[in-house]
């Protein structure tokens, strides 16, 4: 099958959370499994900096009327075959300073509604044969960004175009691109499409339920949150469409790119490590002793290290982290923090690593060389979420032999187990999780995650078991495929 994966971000280009890790490791799985796949781009400018000798393939017209072009090449990936990539040409509309999405005091851009249909519109272009040589079977989109792909698919499909098949992947149901009415008439789409049973959310445009209400199958990152997101509770507004289309929804768990995420090979450690059993795990001793240095904590092994590598919002649960925090202190932990986010959150950990810069490390921003230091060197990964579609932290902390602290919620319920004494004895148990998101159950999870560190002995099988936990993108890559057939059929 020809497959045209379309997102608004892709690692190693641009990253700004694990959209990108999925965008950039999906392909490389799909190839190697005997698909034929290719990646479609915003051109903002670290992605056309990053993808290797652009030359263009064809013009187009924007729905509003602007001319725009379409460049290919290719994204090389170490170790891994380059993956085929489309860039839109627009840099009136992507070449911006700020992230992707807003601008440089963090309000969205006016226009995102144009910059982001124009993605999904370049992707149907593209399945109406914009690019004469190669023309896709199965045009996947991820999150809101790239939603009204299938949109414009099945209208241009009721007037007589080709059949592509579409799947949609919610990656968080929480961010949906909603934008003013007026807008609408600027996205190409025939008048239909503003209807409860199409774009139209409580009067607004709704880019995420374009996308599930139009797409012949949805996914979404991991079979729990499938199941959330048919609820009130998680449902954020959408859960009766979700209910009405579940027997097109699936949930499929996301991998670990072992180019990029191998403790082993991981060329940002001082020194790697492999063999969870111990016998090889000094490098990890090392790696806690460099990092504790370099970060202004006090060098001692003895101390269990707390990572946070996150976000700073209520939803990852950090606020559960600084109540907490004089618990940890106290048992003689540690804690180093890298993310950004709300500011309250940056200046309540700032001022906690103030008071105490011998146990509390707090980094504001988001550095990927200091990530991957973080997971080699912790002990404990906290992934405290209200909610979590999949979680690529605690996949990386479980890698890395630093046992995930997680809700039982979305992903983090599929991936962790409970240090429980019967899970311990079948050698199913790699972390510690909590239920309720309430001070009380997340204090007796640190608590637990304490006893364990002292019994050096069975802190090393459940590490082991951590660390064999498979999450790989081969078996992720065939369900994709049967999603995609399913499509087509």
């Amino acid at each position: 099958m020809r497959i045209l994966q379309v997102s608004a971000e892709l690692f190693p280009l641009l990253k700004t959370g694990g959209l990108a890790d999925i965008a950039g490791a999906l392909p490389l799985a799909l190839m190697a499994a005997g698909q034929e796949a290719r990646a479609l781009l915003p051109g903002f400018p670290a992605i056309v900096a990053g993808v290797r000798d652009l030359a263009p393939v064809a013009e187009f017209t924007a729905p509003w009327g602007e001319r725009f072009g379409l460049r290919a090449g290719h994204v090389a990936i170490a170790g891994a075959p380059p993956i085929p990539t489309y860039v839109i040409d627009a840099p009136a509309l992507y070449d911006r300073p700020g992230n992707p999405y807003e601008d440089t005091t963090r309000q969205p851009y006016g226009d995102n509604h144009r910059r982001f249909a124009l993605l999904g519109w370049a992707a149907a272009q593209l399945a109406q044969g914009l690019d004469p040589g190669w023309r896709p079977d199965i045009v996947h989109a991820h999150d809101w960004h790239a939603a009204l792909a299938p949109a414009y698919l099945a209208f241009a499909r009721r007037a007589g175009g080709p059949r592509t098949g579409s799947v949609f992947t919610v990656h968080n149901l929480a961010y949906q691109g909603v934008f003013a009415p007026w807008h609408f008439a600027e996205l190409g789409l025939p008048a239909p499409a503003f209807h409860m049973n199409g774009l139209e959310y409580h009067g607004q445009i709704s880019f995420m339920k374009g996308g599930l209400y139009f797409a012949d199958q949805l996914t979404t990152v991991s079979p729990t949150y499938a199941l959330e997101i048919q609820t009130p509770e998680q449902g954020c507004g959408l859960d009766g469409l979700l209910r009405q289309r579940s027997n097109v929804l699936s949930g499929i768990l996301n991998a670990v790119d072992d180019q990029v995420w191998n403790p082993s090979t991981d060329a940002a450690l001082v020194q790697g490590y492999q063999t969870p059993e111990g016998r090889h795990m000094a490098g990890k001793a090392r790696c806690k002793s460099v990092l504790q240095r370099q970060l202004g904590l006090a060098e001692r092994p003895d101390a269990p290290l707390f990572i946070v590598v996150s976000r700073l919002t209520e939803q990852k649960g950090l606020h559960l982290v600084l109540g907490g925090l004089d618990t940890l202190l106290a048992q003689g932990g540690q804690l180093a923090l890298l993310g950004s986010g709300e500011g309250w959150l940056e200046e309540a950990f700032r001022q906690r690593a103030a008071a105490a810069p011998t146990s509390v490390s707090v980094t504001i921003g988001y550095d990927e060389t200091l990530a991957h230091q973080l997971f080699g060197a912790g002990d404990v990964t906290l992934v405290p979420s209200l909610f979590e579609p999949c979680g690529l932290t605690q996949m990386y902390g479980l890698k890395y032999g630093s046992l995930p602290l997680v809700r039982r919620v979305g992903g983090l319920a599929d991936t962790v187990v409970d240090c429980t004494l019967e899970d311990m004895a079948s050698g199913a148990a790699t972390g510690f999780v909590f239920d309720r998101f309430e001070d009380a159950d997340y204090d007796r999870a640190l608590r637990r995650a304490f006893a364990l560190y002292e019994r050096a002995p069975d802190w090393r099988r459940v590490r082991g078991n951590a660390m064999r936990r498979p999450a790989d993108w081969g078996t992720a890559a065939a369900q994709y495929i049967d999603v995609y057939q399913r499509a087509l059929a």
